[in-house]
């Protein structure tokens, strides 16, 4: 058995929070020439749910190969990504601040689900699961969505805000899990990460 994994995520934020749970990890990017934004595109009339799950075990299977192309240690690969739903419209990452500035006006004033699917797998097993969270947001003016993409924290983020960000003066009620809100929710992250056989 692997005493590491990797971590197929540029996300710092998924780093920090597997170095919560202590496991050992190695980053396992993307190559230059691998365009893992079309991985993200979303199929006609796919529910957010499904779209979550398929996405992350596509991100899996890439970096598999990623580790396989690169004669690299044989060793489990975490893959994870979050979406934010509002009914079955799915909010991925905007494309720039104009698509920030519309995302957070379609937020303002409602409540929306933060799914975040998170797989654990080697060329013979894979282990994944879903984290659903419900966050709230109090109206915003436009001024306030305004200043608050003007910080440049929306962009490349799924929804267009950071919840351990500036976006908390905005969040009213939260409930499940912060750290799945963030990107890597830690109680399904250890479950599969004791199924492989890492205690935690």
């Amino acid at each position: 058995m692997s005493d590491f994994i990797y971590l197929a995520s540029q996300s710092p934020r998924r780093r920090q929070l597997l170095e919560q749970l202590g496991v050992r990890h190695e980053l396992l990017l993307p190559d230059a020439n691998e365009d893992s934004e079309a991985l993200e595109l979303v199929l006609p009339n796919e529910a957010p749910t499904a779209y979550v799950k398929r996405v992350t075990q596509l991100k899996l299977d890439a970096a598999l190969l990623r580790m396989k192309r690169r004669s690299l240690p044989v060793a489990p690969v975490l893959c994870s990504d979050t979406t934010v739903a509002l009914g079955r419209t799915i909010y991925g990452k905007p494309q720039d601040a104009a698509d920030a500035r519309r995302m957070l006006a379609e937020l303002s004033g409602h409540s929306h689900r933060v799914l975040t699917a998170v797989v654990l797998g080697t060329a013979r097993k894979r282990e994944q699961a879903l984290c659903e969270s419900r966050v709230t947001f109090a109206p915003m003016s436009s001024r306030q969505i305004q200043t608050y993409v003007a910080s440049d924290e929306p962009l490349g983020k799924a929804g267009a805000y950071a919840v351990q960000g500036k976006a908390a003066a905005f969040i009213s009620h939260m409930s499940g899990s912060y750290s799945g809100i963030m990107g890597l929710p830690m109680f399904e992250t250890a479950q599969l990460l004791r199924s492989f056989g890492f205690k935690i």
